[in-house]
């Protein structure tokens, strides 16, 4: 499957096919060779229309009663997504948040390694958290550029966001994963993903409000 045919794949989509991921190595876990897409769908509550569209897009081939034989699906899914190879991440800001996000276990299933971690406060500078030591971040840039470095994950203060962002692209990170309430300027060839904890939680408190009012 070409780039191209990679940028046809929707926001909704892509949020999907992790969840696809999950359900299907559980599938494999349990001994299944198979799953249909009814099957993934009826799991998750969707559509199997919608299901099926998604699961196409990868580029697996069901075969017909048996549905997509589970390694092959799973490998196309994660060839989809990029998470084939892990790829090295440096992560700025080494607070709650940041300090949080390293010792997670679940992202290098995910494509994503935590290689070093950067801040610039002397009390944490030369610490080790979640068995990773933490560099002073002037060091980050030059790190990049000699590691090949293609991805940072941004938990900063809102403050500094934009100087450290442009701190790693000055090192040649083309992805940006962003946890601040900063809108970041970056250059086209960047790509920036910014997660939106406050929104995420407007629509949990909202939902949570609705059902209140149905009881």
């Amino acid at each position: 499957m070409n780039h191209m045919e990679r940028k046809t794949a929707g926001v909704p989509t892509l949020k999907r096919l992790p969840l696809y991921l999950r359900l299907l190595r559980r599938i494999k876990e349990n001994g299944e060779e198979y799953a249909s897409g009814a099957v993934v769908a009826r799991e998750l509550g969707l559509d199997p229309i919608v299901v099926r569209k998604d699961l196409a897009i990868t580029g697996a081939v069901g075969r017909p009663r048996l549905g997509f034989q589970i390694d092959e699906i799973i490998t196309a899914i994660e060839a989809f997504l990029g998470w084939s190879n892990t790829a090295d991440a440096f992560l700025a800001g080494v607070g709650n948040l940041g300090a949080a996000l390293l010792g997670y276990q679940g992202f290098e299933q995910h494509g994503l390694r935590i290689v070093a971690a950067f801040d610039s406060s002397t009390d944490i500078i030369d610490t080790k958290v979640h068995g990773k030591t933490v560099l002073d971040i002037v060091k980050m840039t030059a790190l990049a550029k000699r590691m090949h470095v293609q991805i940072g994950i941004i938990t900063v203060t809102a403050s500094v966001a934009q100087q450290v962002a442009d701190a790693m692209i000055a090192g040649g990170i083309r992805g940006i994963w962003n946890f601040t309430p900063t809108s970041l300027e970056v250059p086209s060839h960047v790509i920036l993903q910014r997660e939106e904890l406050a929104s995420s939680l407007a629509v949990l408190s909202h939902r949570l409000l609705l059902q209140g009012s149905d009881d």
